[in-house]
């Protein structure tokens, strides 16, 4: 037996005859396979513990040294709401009609069809806000340094994301550059980057998407040589 010097409990994860785990398997591709960003919101309610299931989901995720160094602020007051549609639609209107998106960059745009106008973040019953941690802020008033804080937080937001599919609901991984705006908007400390900007809510009945193709897994799968 093993002699630790820190608390270790039993783990046994669920085991599937190989058959059963191909299924599940191909199952669980096609499930997340039909989940697409998502522009174009239906200003449906959506119950608040829907929310809070998909960043219980986030918090599952594995960290650097398991210091889980993610904070999700969640927006469903319309005044609020609006004001980071306000901040985030004049940080690119300078994107899209100042210049400071690259030819290169806004070629690769292009298919998308994406603009300055943010219009659904006030139509979406909710805006979720990731925060990563460069640190977290101790009892003491200290501060702990982190590790891999990219890599945990984008793992969280991944399954932040996969959840609200699960549920049925919709959400659009946006990025306004620069982002500082939402640390003063939702009142975070300095220790604090924003990460990731996510409305939530259901797709609108007549919501398009981009007609996109996924790589083959051909091109996702490398060996190196023996």
């Amino acid at each position: 037996m093993r002699q630790h010097t820190h608390p270790f409990v039993p783990y046994r994860p669920d085991r599937y005859d190989e058959a059963e785990m191909i299924r599940r398997g191909r199952d669980f591709v096609s499930f997340v396979d039909r989940r697409r960003s998502v522009r174009f919101f239906s200003d449906e309610p959506v119950p608040r513990e829907c929310v809070d299931l998909a960043v219980a989901a986030a918090n599952t995720a594995p960290s650097g040294a398991h210091f889980q160094p993610w904070k999700f602020a969640v927006i469903g007051d319309a005044a609020t709401k609006h004001r980071i549609r306000v901040a985030a639609e004049e940080e690119e209107r300078v994107n899209y009609e100042g210049g400071r998106i690259p030819p290169e960059w806004r070629a690769a745009l292009a298919r998308l069809e994406t603009d300055s106008d943010k219009g659904f973040l006030d139509v979406v019953p909710w805006i979720v806000v990731c925060f990563a941690e460069k640190s977290t802020a101790l009892p003491d008033g200290s501060l702990r340094k982190n590790y891999y804080v990219n890599e945990s937080v984008g793992i969280a937001c991944g399954l932040f994301i996969t959840a609200l599919h699960a549920m049925g609901l919709s959400t659009l991984t946006h990025t306004p550059n620069p982002m500082a705006f939402l640390t003063r908007i939702c009142a975070r400390p300095g220790n604090e980057r924003p990460y990731i900007l996510f409305p939530v809510g259901y797709a609108a009945p007549d919501c398009e998407v981009p007609d996109l193709a996924r790589k083959p897994l051909a091109e996702a799968i490398t060996e190196p040589p023996r």
